[in-house]
């Protein structure tokens, strides 16, 4: 169990993925995630198309396009483009990583996941555990 202080804190950066999620086109879901390390936030990021494509996450049956990225991958990608790392960071997302996204959490050395809804196929969530990343599930993110 998380302590008092640090679940404040969990609980408001799970409030900030859930805010940066509501920038996603994507209409079936909108996820958002959050990349913490030492008490600062190094990245963030939405599921959506790749820059430069079209907005529309899914096609004209309503399925989600094959390139659409997934909000932890994308904020993986922007730290990877920066001055920063991953190694011993946090992340918090809305939506619990999928399987090849959790091989991405794990290689870019996250050691901590907080979500608050789990993935329909927690192979994901099992991979991590297996890895040794802290998984933190908080489905109420209300103060």
């Amino acid at each position: 169990m998380v302590e008092e202080k640090q679940l404040r804190y969990d609980k408001a950066y799970l409030r900030m993925a859930a805010e940066w999620g509501k920038l996603s086109h994507c209409n079936r879901k909108k996820v958002g995630a959050i990349i913490v390390k030492d008490r600062m936030i190094i990245s963030d990021g939405y599921n959506g198309t790749p820059t430069g494509f079209e907005n529309y996450c899914e096609d004209d049956e309503g399925y989600t396009k094959w390139y659409v990225l997934h909000a932890e991958a994308n904020a993986i990608l922007k730290v990877a483009a920066s001055t920063q790392s991953c190694e011993g960071a946090t992340l918090y997302i809305t939506l619990s990583p999928c399987k090849e996204c959790s091989k991405l959490v794990h290689q870019a050395g996250i050691t901590r996941v907080v979500y608050v809804n789990a993935y329909k196929d927690d192979a994901g969530l099992k991979f991590l555990a297996k890895a040794g990343v802290q998984l933190e599930h908080i489905p109420n993110i209300e103060e």
